[in-house]
């Protein structure tokens, strides 16, 4: 094993291991997520090491129920700002007329607040639920996305070879796909990890509003927002989904920050 490996691994493998814990939970519940086994805010005792919730449903249970859907949305909302930012981002910068125009819808996004566009989004979309979360998230991530990928791609685009590629009537498609992109390799991975733990505040705020998942659906924001009346009771029932928000989105960002390189960080500071 290479150094620079030995060196990125400890970062990574937390990350790897708390993602692979969250999409594998809802198969390792010791009982089902809907039935109640102890009494309401019951300490944790036999059978349910973490106690109950609020209806006496196992706070273990429902943890490893609660975040593969979680895990899921951040990183579909995550690759689909990527995605999407770094074709806009690199098309403006190959036309600046294009670009200008994106620099300014983007600044007029900026300025909406994410609680109050998540509500607006979430509350006016037919049903609400996760999708409409979702589709707030992408819409609030990608301002900051496409400004930061249109600055990373404006040097590409100057450059010489994609000129020539230019003036050898190369279509835009082909400019943005085989030459300036690829040399975004390291900022859009950069950007991917930065998404994704803003997806996942996103998400998460969304169920602590109720305006995302609903009861009696187990997710972890949802769970702190049902069990805060019993925090003195049993308070695992809110430190556990709290904590394990925390450490996902920690430990993604630590290990996106180890595995860009040095010009994918520098860039991802401009966020």
């Amino acid at each position: 094993m290479s150094a620079p490996t030995r060196a990125v691994l400890p970062r990574v493998t937390p990350a790897a291991l708390l993602v692979l814990l969250a999409l594998a939970g809802p198969w390792l519940t010791p009982h089902a997520v809907d039935e109640p086994v102890t009494m309401p805010f019951a300490a944790p005792g036999h059978g349910a090491p973490l106690g109950g919730d609020q209806l006496g449903r196992d706070v273990l249970s429902r943890l490893l129920a609660g975040g593969r859907e979680l895990v899921l949305s951040a990183l579909l909302i995550a690759v689909v700002v990527t995605a999407s930012a770094a074709v806009v981002g690199t098309i403006g910068a190959l036309r600046p007329a294009v670009g200008r125009l994106v620099e300014r819808a983007a600044d007029l996004l900026i300025l909406l607040p994410a609680v109050l566009g998540v509500l607006l989004v979430a509350l006016s979309w037919p049903g609400g639920g996760r999708l409409a979360v979702i589709v707030a998230a992408v819409v609030l991530g990608f301002p900051y996305a496409v400004r930061l990928t249109a600055n990373a791609a404006a040097p590409v685009a100057a450059s010489g070879y994609v000129e020539a590629a230019a003036a050898g009537g190369e279509r835009l498609w082909f400019l943005v796909v085989r030459e300036v992109l690829p040399n975004l390799r390291a900022t859009l991975l950069a950007l991917l990890g930065l998404r994704f733990v803003e997806a996942v505040y996103v998400v998460s705020m969304a169920g602590f509003l109720q305006v995302g998942p609903q009861p009696p659906a187990a997710d972890w924001a949802l769970m702190i927002r049902e069990n805060s009346s019993g925090i003195l009771l049993n308070p695992w029932a809110v430190i556990a989904p709290s904590a394990a928000v925390g450490l996902l989105a920690l430990s993604v960002n630590l290990a996106a920050a180890a595995l860009a390189p040095g010009t994918g960080r520098k860039a991802a500071a401009l966020l």
